[in-house]
């Protein structure tokens, strides 16, 4: 399990980006959201190892992971958007990098490069930036890692490859990996998320599960405003809604509702307030 206590950073001669963020992050694919500049891929760092915390602690199974002890470091995998790998080829980069690793699954990443059509031996830089990005989530999935840190996997990827990658992760993560995905387009992987985190200038409001959270509001749509409602948006004719989920309402989590909510002064109070009492 992931921990974050009264996480804090700030980068030299700017403003905090990340304040007392506390949060418990089990097993399941979160999603990360958050403006440009909320903190996100500081976050995701942090969690990495990447950076250390002004004060704070993230913490991997009850250890810190800054002590970047080399048990912890094992169970966790970063890939940043756009991030380059040394190796000229997956093949290379396997050599030099899956030892450390010992949870590497040699046979899934032949698996997942041979749904995606990607020879293992060609070269990483005369690949389409879409290719690659499919050859380097292919070895990152493939490591097996208790935590796998994704910074916008689906940038590159066309409708289908998108839809695969989907299908990939849902067959192939267990319930004790975590996986966290920042991104924009939340759409891409709108049914893959079991859980949901949401920064705001540098604050984490919302750190649940998704039953959590629909435990406690519910997203609705009608012909009229509904009554008491904690947020409401007008589109096409018909009002979308946040309300208070009183234990007799059943609905999917609308991800950019809720995250427009939440970025909405007049509504943010209620809904954080609600999501965690």
């Amino acid at each position: 399990m992931l921990e974050l206590r009264r996480l804090k950073f700030a980068y030299r001669k700017g403003a905090e980006a990340l304040t007392n963020a506390s949060a418990s992050i089990g097993g399941g694919v979160y999603l990360l959201l958050g403006e440009n500049g909320a903190g996100k891929t500081t976050l995701l760092h942090l969690m990495a190892g990447l950076l250390y915390p002004g004060s704070g602690e993230c913490l991997l199974n009850g250890d810190p992971i800054a002590a970047r002890r080399p048990s912890d470091m094992q169970r966790i995998f970063f890939l940043g958007d756009n991030m380059p790998f040394p190796g000229r080829t997956i093949d290379e980069f396997v050599k030099m990098h899956a030892q450390f690793f010992p949870t590497f699954d040699p046979q899934l990443l032949a698996d997942i490069l041979g749904r995606f059509g990607i020879n293992p031996a060609e070269r990483l830089d005369g690949m389409s930036l879409g290719t690659r990005k499919k050859a380097q989530l292919a070895y990152a999935l493939s490591l097996r890692t208790q935590v796998l840190l994704l910074d916008e996997p689906a940038n590159g990827l066309d409708i289908s490859s998108k839809k695969l990658l989907q299908e990939i992760i849902v067959e192939n993560i267990n319930e004790e990996q975590t996986i966290i995905v920042s991104t924009h387009t939340v759409w891409d992987f709108k049914n893959l998320f079991d859980g949901l985190l949401v920064l705001n200038h540098g604050q984490l409001l919302v750190a649940s599960t998704v039953d959590e959270i629909l435990g406690r509001i519910a997203f609705v749509s009608a012909s009229e405003p509904p009554v008491g409602a904690l947020y409401i948006e007008r589109v096409a004719g018909r009002f979308n809604a946040i309300v208070k989920n009183d234990g007799d309402t059943d609905t999917d989590i609308d991800y950019v509702l809720l995250y427009s909510a939440l970025m909405n002064a007049d509504a943010r109070d209620n809904i954080v307030k609600l999501l965690n009492d």
